[in-house]
C-alpha cells in the first residue's frame, strides 16, 4: 500500500507521521515544491521508527510527481493555511490553482488513485477536482467532517468532563465557521443522548464552540492546526487503505442525497477499498435540514468563485 502526501507543511509531515505509526502502509511519499523540506522531513521522520515501532518507508522528494507513481491513496493538503482572521473562503483564489494542477499531475502518474482532499475551501476544493478530473465520484474525498466531529466530541466531552472515549458525535454540513451542521440531537454518551446531562443552551454553546474551532486555533497558533487535521487524514486513509467500511462524515458529491444536487458537502458515508461505498442519508428534523440546505447555499456561492 502506497499512500502519497503532496504538501509537507504541518498539516501535510502530521499526515505522514500517523499514517506511519499506525503501520498499515508499506510506503508514504511526501511531495512539496520548497526544495529539501519534503526529503528533511520525510528523514526526520524515518529517524523516529525504531522509536515508535513502525516499519512504513517515508520518502520525500521536491516537486518530482515521478516518485508517486502508483499511489493507492494521494492526500492533497497544499495550499496556503489561514491566518488569524481570514476565512476558509478567502483561500480560493490562490488554492483552486494549485490543487488544480496537483490533482493533475497525480494521475499523470497514479490514474487508478484514490484523492483526499484537505486544501481550504476544503467543500469548492473537493468539488473543483471533480470537475477538472474524469475520476468516479467515490474516489474523491473531502477529508472536514470527520475533523469537525473530532472537534465537537471533544467539546461535547469536555462539558459533561466525560472520557472522549465514551463521545459519539457528528457535523455534517460545510467546513466552514458558518456551514458546519453539528447534530446535537443525535449525540450519546454510551448510547445515551447528550441531552440527558447537558441543557439546551449548554448544547447550543457546544454547537458554536465547534463551529469556530477552526478559528480558534488559527488566533492561538498564528496559522491553522495540524495535529487534529493529520489524524483525521490518517484515519480516512486507514479506512480505505485496510477497507474497514468505517462510517464518516466527509465531503462528496451528491446528487439527489438529501435533496442536494451538484455540490459536495459534508455528509456520512462509508469508506472501503472502492473510497467511498456509499453515502448513508440519515433521518434530519425541519430544522437540521433548513441548517443544511443553508450550509449547501454558502457551499454552493463558494463554489461560483471557481474558474472551472
Amino acid at each position: 500500500m502506497k499512500v502519497t502526501v503532496v504538501g509537507a507543511g504541518a498539516v501535510g509531515a502530521s499526515c505522514a507521521e500517523y499514517i506511519a505509526i499506525k503501520d498499515f502502509a508499506s510506503e508514504v511519499v511526501l511531495l512539496d515544491i520548497k526544495e529539501g523540506v519534503a526529503e528533511g522531513k520525510a528523514m526526520d521522520l524515518m529517524q523516529t521508527a525504531s522509536l515508535n515501532g513502525f516499519d512504513t518507508r517515508i520518502t520525500g522528494t521536491t516537486n518530482d510527481y515521478s516518485k508517486t507513481a502508483g499511489s493507492d491513496i494521494a492526500v492533497i493538503t497544499s495550499g496556503i493555511p489561514r491566518k488569524p482572521g481570514m476565512t476558509r473562503d478567502e483561500l480560493i483564489g490562490i488554492n483552486a490553482g494549485i490543487v488544480k494542477s496537483v490533482a493533475s499531475s497525480l494521475l499523470e502518474h497514479s490514474p487508478d488513485t484514490i484523492l483526499i482532499v484537505v486544501s481550504n475551501p476544503m467543500d469548492t476544493m473537493t468539488y473543483l477536482v471533480h470537475k477538472t478530473t474524469d475520476l468516479p465520484k467515490n474516489r474523491i474525498i473531502g477529508m472536514g467532517g470527520a475533523l469537525d466531529s473530532a472537534r465537537f466530541k471533544y467539546r461535547l466531552a469536555e462539558a459533561m468532563e466525560a472520557p472522549i472515549s465514551d463521545i459519539d458525535g457528528m457535523v455534517i454540513g460545510g467546513h466552514s465557521d458558518k456551514g458546519m451542521v453539528p447534530l446535537t440531537r443525535h449525540a450519546t454518551r454510551n448510547s445515551v443522548k447528550v441531552s440527558e446531562f447537558l441543557t439546551p443552551e449548554r448544547l447550543e454553546q457546544v454547537a458554536a464552540d465547534t463551529k469556530v474551532g477552526g478559528a480558534t486555533l488559527t488566533k492561538l497558533l498564528g496559522t491553522s492546526a495540524w495535529y487534529a487535521p493529520g489524524a483525521a487524514v490518517s484515519g480516512l486513509v486507514q479506512a480505505i487503505a485496510c477497507d474497514q467500511n468505517k462510517m464518516f462524515p466527509c465531503s462528496a458529491l451528491l446528487e439527489g442525497e438529501y435533496g442536494l444536487n451538484d455540490i459536495s458537502i459534508g455528509v456520512p458515508v462509508i469508506l472501503g477499498k472502492n473510497g467511498i461505498e456509499r453515502i448513508v442519508e440519515i433521518e434530519l428534523d425541519e430544522a437540521e435540514m433548513a441548517k443544511m440546505k443553508e450550509s449547501a447555499e454558502g457551499v454552493s456561492a463558494t463554489n461560483g468563485l471557481l474558474q472551472v
